[in-house]
């Protein structure tokens, strides 16, 4: 099956298992969003792709990924504000003040190597964060 060349994200050997890859997609209404790429270990030593918009279901305005991958443990995205998990795999919260809720994901598809965006409801824009001077992202903890 041909990709469409405009949605390929990156290389599959690109995206590491150790932290996710940040980019830009847009829906119908034109706004940009950011999505992150995030890549697992199946038992059969293929990886498998997951691809979830980057905002924490505690507080949506919090960014998973700030710019520099996410940080993850055992498998699992994790939140720097809030302490929150998330199974890279499934998207949903297994630990934290969010616990049961589930990242928004986006469908992508492997092929010859690349990863394409194949979700009817975004268009890939870019590589890399939103460069918007607004940063509503805290690296703090602590909640006002």
């Amino acid at each position: 099956m041909a990709m469409d060349a405009s949605q390929r994200i990156t290389a599959l050997d690109a995206v590491s298992t150790d932290s996710t890859t940040l980019f830009r997609v847009t829906n119908g209404s034109g706004d940009e969003q950011e999505a992150l790429l995030v890549a697992t270990e199946s038992t059969d030593d293929e990886r498998t792709i997951s691809c979830w918009l980057n905002y924490c279901q505690h507080l949506t305005h919090i960014k998973i990924d700030k710019g520099t991958g996410a940080p993850m443990r055992d498998g699992e995205l994790v939140c720097a504000n809030h302490g929150a998990y998330f199974d890279a795999d499934s998207g949903v919260c297994t630990y934290g003040p969010c616990e049961g809720a589930y990242l928004t994901d986006l469908e992508v598809t492997v092929a010859d190597g690349d990863v394409y965006l194949t979700d009817d409801e975004f268009t890939y824009v870019g590589a890399g964060p939103i460069d918007d001077d607004d940063d509503l992202t805290s690296t703090s903890n602590v909640e006002f």
